[in-house]
């Protein structure tokens, strides 16, 4: 990742959640932060800001440490927030906590405890979050709108799709002509191309826990790349053209695609 990192001159870094596992962060001094990000992405070309978004496995921990400017403090780069909007000039990415959005966390934990401060009451937040991410989305005067979850909206992984956010985010998407859902959670690097609206549903999971062999059917069509195993994506876009490059853990292409915005939107 460093290497090509280096090769690509890159310009920032996106963690798609689960940023600390198993159970998040037990507060700002946690050696974790450490062990599980400042001592691991030490090449000179990952020395630039990371923007994360919380995933599951990081609500089962102390959320707020995570958010703390504490950990800014110890690290420049780590900048993490539950929602925010990254404006990158020609193009901007909308994160967005998906975690809230997810019913069995709340209704059936089982044996894990997780962190709702500042969610609760979830209706109210929930509602609030849509309603700030559909007005984002249509203020934007960005050539390219790139929308950043922890949570698999269509994916052929292990988790499935999740059927909060089809049905209360996947329209918000359509409407604002969304180019890309960007999303972590399942361990695998995926590509679907939604047969209808054409939005791209990219999958960029495999940090770590990978080949876990449970692909599920999906219309070949519209998948384009499926990989049970470790690697990570990089996104290069200028006025006219986003550049996909998926990448296994030794830096080898696995699957590229570029968008077009002098095309229609089919890749």
């Amino acid at each position: 990742m460093g290497i090509v990192g280096e090769k690509l001159d890159i310009d920032f870094v996106i963690s798609t959640g689960d940023n600390f596992y198993e159970d998040g962060l037990t507060g700002v001094d946690d050696p974790a932060f450490y062990d599980s990000f400042v001592n691991i992405y030490t090449a000179p070309s990952l020395n630039k800001p990371w923007y994360s978004v919380l995933g599951n496995h990081d609500y089962r921990g102390d959320v707020e440490a995570q958010l703390s400017p504490v950990l800014v403090h110890k690290d420049w780069r780590w900048i993490c927030m539950r929602s925010f909007i990254l404006n990158a000039e020609i193009v901007d990415f909308f994160f967005v906590d998906t975690t809230p959005f997810h019913d069995h966390y709340f209704t059936d934990p089982g044996e894990h405890t997780y962190d709702w401060s500042g969610v609760l009451p979830r209706q109210a937040y929930l509602s609030n979050l849509l309603k700030e991410v559909d007005s984002a989305l249509k203020n934007s005067k960005a050539t390219w709108k790139l929308v950043v979850g922890h949570h698999t909206i269509k994916t052929a992984g292990h988790h499935g799709n999740t059927k909060e956010l089809e049905a209360q985010l996947v329209p918000i998407l359509e409407a604002n002509e969304v180019d890309a859902y960007i999303n972590g959670h399942d361990h695998c690097l995926e590509h679907i191309i939604d047969s209808k609206s054409g939005i791209k549903y990219v999958t960029s999971g495999g940090g770590s826990k990978a080949w876990r062999g449970d692909v599920k059917p999906w219309k070949p069509e519209e998948l384009k790349l499926y990989y049970d195993g470790q690697g990570f994506l990089s996104v290069q876009i200028s006025q006219s053209e986003a550049y996909f490059v998926f990448y296994d853990v030794f830096g080898d292409v696995l699957h590229k695609w570029t968008i077009s915005k002098n095309l229609d939107r089919s890749a």
